[in-house]
């Protein structure tokens, strides 16, 4: 299996930055991998190999090739900065997850995971599933904040698995977006596929997966709406896509087209999104649970701003 190599047109939020800085960003790789992918020409700025320091400009194609997949990723036990214990028995555990930490290890990620901070913290976690997945039931962007749920046991993996293949879990997001949405209540049904110029991007294509998103309007501003998102399916980077397909990409995401202009105005460095709750029937018993995670401190602070 040779290497895997993804193209993408630079986008707009990233423009003047550093390779290894925009790198860190799009793919959630180190500075250091980030760093060494450049050293060996393995970061083409218009086919020409570019250095870790070289900023990028408008318009320009940016190609990585991703370095090999580790052999084994086993999680390694670490102390996760803000990530929080919300509820945990003997086969589910659910925690906060924060900014900035991975599901679980993958290739080129060095940073925080939840696996590596459940194990940091004394848990056990579930053994089923891929050896660097065990556990892991479902997940959420590095970039994105939430509630998230990991399987404690080898019951809790298998039930909470299939609830979430059958779509019986209740996934609820909160999400900045630009502009207002028309109508303030709708649902966005539009399959979900790679980019075709981006192998790290994501758009409606097609041929992509099925994917539906159902959004109603908390609160709208002068520049922005405050939607409630409810989740079908569970594509990667579903709300993004699918808001910025409508026009309307969560504030503070340039990747999805958002305004670099308002996210710097709200202090925003990520997307304004977040998993706020997650409802599901427990593993052991089938009672109704719901989990609720409050706004980070970053996003409450934009919310601030946006209102003012």
């Amino acid at each position: 299996m040779g290497r895997e190599v993804r193209s993408l047109p630079v986008p707009e939020g990233l423009v003047g930055m550093r390779i290894d800085a925009a790198l860190s960003k799009l793919l959630g790789l180190s500075r250091s991998v980030a760093a060494d992918l450049a050293a060996a020409g393995d970061v083409l700025v218009d086919g020409a190999a570019a250095g870790k320091s070289a900023r990028l400009g408008a318009g320009s194609l940016l190609t990585v090739t991703l370095p090999e997949p580790a052999v084994s990723a086993e999680p390694t036990p670490e102390e996760v900065e803000g990530m929080e214990i919300l509820y945990y028995d003997s086969d589910v555990i659910a925690v906060h997850k924060p900014v900035g930490v991975a599901a679980h290890p993958t290739v080129g990620w060095e940073g925080p995971t939840v696996v590596g901070g459940l194990a940091g913290a004394g848990f056990r976690i579930s053994t089923s599933g891929p050896p660097e997945r065990q556990g892991i039931v479902q997940r959420l962007d590095v970039g994105t904040s939430g509630v998230m749920v990991v399987a404690a046991s080898e019951r809790g993996y298998s039930v909470l698995k299939r609830a979430f293949k059958e779509r019986t879990v209740t996934k609820t997001y909160h999400a900045l977006v630009q502009g207002h949405p028309d109508p303030f209540t709708g649902t966005i049904d539009a399959p979900i596929g790679r980019h075709p110029s981006s192998g790290w991007r994501f758009a409606v294509t097609t041929d992509g997966k099925p994917a539906v998103t159902h959004y109603e309007t908390i609160e709208a501003f002068p520049e922005a709406t405050l939607l409630e998102v409810h989740l079908e399916t569970g594509r990667t980077h579903q709300i993004r896509v699918h808001m910025s397909a409508i026009h309307h990409p969560c504030c503070g995401d340039p990747m999805y087209g958002s305004d670099p202009e308002l996210a710097r105005r709200l202090g925003l460095i990520r997307q304004w999104l977040h998993a706020v709750r997650l409802g599901f029937h427990h593993p052991a018993d089938g009672r109704w649970m719901e989990i609720e995670a409050p706004y980070p401190a970053d996003l409450e602070a934009a919310l601030e701003r946006v209102r003012a």
